[in-house]
């Protein structure tokens, strides 16, 4: 006779992996669980159902390719780790369109919204997919020059017929910043556009534009003056069947190793301290 709920030794044992790994999935929020009495339960029907949506079966499965938006520490870590993913990094939106067509098995998503960052967007669009959504980084955004130019250019209102780096219309860098100077009516020539955030700061320093409106981190590495304007969330959308493959589960453990966290408190404008929080988990209602 099947039990209605099971423990998490059992649950162990129905998945062939350690306790510790179990949970860590039900804190991660992908498997089906609840608490009774302080008390991990996990109903049967629900996980077997889960299992069973993680079949790949006649769908072809995605390839192993991380989408989305440019980020210097994600870059790094996934090179570092050894996972073997393949990025595309073309922005926020263009991830997010790929994801949603099967591209890549995640994405990087800082894509602002009325009261917040990424939720809203990833519920509209994502409700049917298998997928959750976990925060990667908070990050320090504004503008960037050179510093004889920082008192002429690291305000938004003096920015009016300035040379400014633009991002290419599918990341979520060139909506915030269209956003920002529709608000204080500016009007600026644009360079570029440019696809990574190195590439954008880089215009500043070799001449090509007056500011960037780029990340304090990249801005520090090359000698620029920053001025803070906002702190993005950058969030990342994983397919929840590809989260238990090797690739992600290694670029996962990567991410909690000595070397990474020594690494992330070298990035200036960088809080790491809510990372791995789950922010939407698919088919679950808001305060679920």
């Amino acid at each position: 006779m099947a039990h209605e709920f099971l423990t998490v030794p059992e649950l162990a044992e129905l998945l062939r992996i350690k306790e510790r790994k179990v949970y860590d999935l039900a804190a991660s929020g992908l498997v089906p669980c609840t608490r009774a009495t302080g008390k991990l339960l996990f109903p049967e029907n629900e996980v077997r159902a889960w299992i069973a949506s993680q079949q790949v079966g006649s769908k072809s499965a995605r390839p192993a390719v991380f989408l989305g938006s440019h980020d210097p520490l994600l870059e790094w870590a996934l090179r570092q780790s050894q996972c073997g993913l393949a990025t595309f990094f073309d922005g926020s939106t263009d991830g997010l369109d790929r994801f949603l067509t099967d591209q890549g098995i995640a994405t990087g998503l800082h894509i602002p919204e009325a009261d917040g960052w990424n939720v809203s967007t990833v519920r509209e669009r994502c409700n049917s997919c298998n997928a959750v959504l976990v925060h990667w980084a908070k990050r320090a955004r504004g503008l960037v020059t050179k510093p004889d130019q920082k008192s002429s250019s690291a305000e938004i209102s003096n920015l009016n017929g300035r040379r400014i780096a633009v991002r290419q219309a599918s990341s979520g860098t060139a909506a915030l910043f269209e956003k920002l100077m529709a608000e204080h009516r500016v009007s600026y020539e644009a360079v570029g556009p440019y696809y990574s955030e190195q590439d954008a700061v880089l215009s500043v320093l070799n001449g090509e534009a007056d500011v960037a409106f780029g990340l304090q981190t990249v801005a520090e590495q090359f000698d620029l003056s920053f001025n803070p304007l906002v702190q993005e969330e950058f969030d990342l959308l994983f397919d929840r069947a590809a989260y238990f493959e090797p690739p992600l589960q290694k670029f996962l453990t990567f991410c909690r190793s000595e070397e990474f966290l020594f690494k992330a408190a070298s990035h200036s404008g960088y809080s790491m301290s809510e990372m791995g929080i789950v922010r939407w988990n698919a088919g679950k209602k808001p305060g679920e």
